[in-house]
């Protein structure tokens, strides 16, 4: 009887796991933060399913983002390539981006800057690519908007983020493959996030649902004033197919640029 009640719970599944996941019990291990060496997440075997790399994703219901601070930008008050951590809710970071691009588009194309982020997992494998074109962006402009496109694994496109143009309020559009919406994004009306948090709400596509949020969390003024390191948090389901939630850490890449990119040169 007990081997009965058992199997039954095994094939009900664990709170916070998946169906199909592996067993937890015998397969699932979770390593604490530790504050004083950086905290890699334990390697994950990938499902064949998954876009190599982003099985790291497919259980994540949070995704926290922090970009690294640029200290020779904030000394010499010029603008430099972003680098950013990308962390699960413990803290542990499962890939690493960078951003490529040309001095003198950081220099006079500033946040309109063309560039490419290059996602890397803790082996230092380039999992996603992220490609940003030179865009418009104003919201007087309804033609040539922002547009990012997403690779994963490079070279393979999985989908866009694109902005809508609205007189009101910032909107953009998770896209597949094909260029067909998926879901919106719906930001706030002054998303400056001056004294506070600043939420862009995951919709569906009639904006009647939200289905989660990605944040950019207030660090503080002297952190806003003297630097231009932001954080993130992307609040996701955690069965979301896992190329659209590396569509939403571009989404995350774009919101800095366009909203939140300064530092000493823009003062």
């Amino acid at each position: 009887m007990a081997s009965k009640d058992a199997q039954n719970q095994r094939s009900r599944g664990l709170p916070g796991f998946l169906p199909g996941a592996p067993d937890p019990d015998h397969n699932f291990q979770v390593s604490l933060p530790n504050p004083g060496n950086q905290v890699w997440q334990p390697a994950i075997p990938p499902p064949g399913s998954l876009p190599p790399g982003l099985e790291y994703l497919s259980q994540l219901d949070l995704i926290i983002i922090h970009q690294q601070v640029e200290l020779l930008g904030m000394i010499l008050g010029t603008e430099t390539s972003n680098k950013y951590e990308i962390k699960n809710s413990l803290g542990q970071r499962i890939y690493f981006a960078v951003e490529e691009s040309v001095c003198f588009n950081r220099t006079f194309c500033s946040t309109l800057r063309s560039c490419t982020l290059r996602i890397t997992d803790n082996s230092g494998r380039e999992v996603i690519t992220v490609n940003r074109p030179l865009r418009c962006n104003s919201c007087w402009c309804p033609w040539y908007l922002q547009e990012l496109e997403i690779q994963a694994p490079p070279g393979t496109i999985v989908g866009y983020v694109a902005q809508k143009w609205d007189p009101f309020l910032p909107k953009f559009t998770i896209q597949n493959a094909n260029k067909e919406d998926i879901l919106k994004i719906v930001g706030p009306c002054a998303p400056c996030g001056c004294f506070g948090d600043v939420d862009f709400e995951v919709k569906t596509i009639n904006e009647k649902l939200t289905i989660g949020k990605i944040s950019k969390y207030w660090s503080g003024f002297v952190n806003d004033v003297f630097t231009n390191a932001d954080n993130f948090g992307i609040h996701v389901p955690a069965d979301l197919d896992v190329t659209v939630k590396a569509a939403m850490i571009g989404a995350c890449f774009l919101f800095d640029f366009m909203f939140f990119e300064h530092s000493l040169a823009g003062l």
